[in-house]
């Protein structure tokens, strides 16, 4: 890639991501890009040709990297991305700001957040997809959010244009979140710690937290009833149907939907992006034609699927 603008923070061709990824799998980025801070990422978004495409990056949990790698330029936010301030009712949390630190953070000031103690990844990526638990959603508690766009530009945009829905959001085009605004509940310091310890203790019993996996594979399919037919009165969970096909367990190359919980596509050991996201099609294809229901990704494929 030629012609790249000047920058404070790091540019690397060719960088491998599947270290950067919790399924350690893909191929490489043409360029990575690792901003100094939202001033070096918003001029060289404006001063690179529009052509190029841009991927923003977050912690990689919630990602599957083809083995292709990435064209153009990713962009991974890091430590001058990750501060969190608390102002009064307020907590504002950068963008690379991991979930579990943000939680906890805010519980220390009795303000609670603690839904997203146990949700793996970083604000940036909780935003986009409104991530949610126990009941309770980012769309929930979030007031604003900062953002630089395509060109560069910086733009702080309340909660509402994002129109939050289940698992997802309407951020703009190009838009890369920077930083998150929240107004949590109030509540008593010792009860948020006790709570987010007893939410640990509960994920770590029902989920492989020790395993490659990238959190919940699939969406959880709403509207069915447990014969498969349309009622909104209805939620089913991924993890029901799959089992309900048969799947707990299948394997495909070094790929296996867990047995611990078959809504978790997991590393094996020596699994290819390819095996995983052929494993979740098939999942996808055998859960339809034997229940009628359609599973969504949740899990964001990116990339190639071969070298060029």
């Amino acid at each position: 890639m030629q012609n790249l603008p000047p920058v404070r923070g790091t540019l690397t061709a060719d960088r491998p991501l599947a270290d950067l990824t919790w399924m350690r799998v893909g191929g490489p980025a043409e360029m990575l890009f690792q901003p100094a801070d939202a001033e070096d990422l918003a001029a060289f978004l404006a001063a690179l040709d529009p052509s190029v495409p841009v991927f923003p990056m977050g912690v990689g949990s919630n990602l599957i990297v083809r083995d292709g790698g990435i064209p153009g330029v990713v962009v991974r936010l890091g430590r001058g991305f990750n501060s969190i301030t608390i102002d009064g009712g307020s907590v504002t949390a950068g963008a690379a700001a991991l979930d579990s630190h943000v939680a906890r953070r805010a519980a220390d000031a009795g303000l609670d957040l603690t839904f997203l103690r146990t949700i793996p990844g970083s604000i940036g990526g909780a935003v986009r997809m409104n991530a949610g638990c126990y009941g309770s959603y980012v769309a929930d508690v979030l007031t604003s959010v900062r953002v630089v766009l395509r060109d560069g530009s910086l733009h702080d945009l309340p909660a509402a244009d994002l129109h939050l829905g289940y698992r997802q959001s309407s951020l703009p085009d190009g838009a890369i979140i920077l930083a998150a605004t929240f107004a949590p509940p109030a509540g008593d310091a010792a009860t948020l710690a006790a709570r987010m310890d007893d939410q640990l203790a509960k994920r770590d019993a029902t989920q492989p937290t020790k395993d490659r996996t990238a959190g919940s594979t699939f969406r959880n399919p709403a509207g069915f009833s447990s014969t498969g037919r349309a009622d909104d009165t209805h939620d089913l969970k991924a993890w029901a149907v799959i089992d309900a096909a048969g799947l707990r367990g299948a394997t495909l190359g070094g790929a296996v939907m867990n047995v611990k919980h078959p809504n978790f596509l997991t590393n094996a050991g020596g699994a290819s992006a390819a095996d995983l996201e052929d494993l979740g099609e098939l999942v996808r294809k055998k859960v339809y034609d034997s229940q009628g229901i359609t599973l969504e990704w949740e899990i964001m494929r990116v990339g190639l699927r071969h070298a060029d």
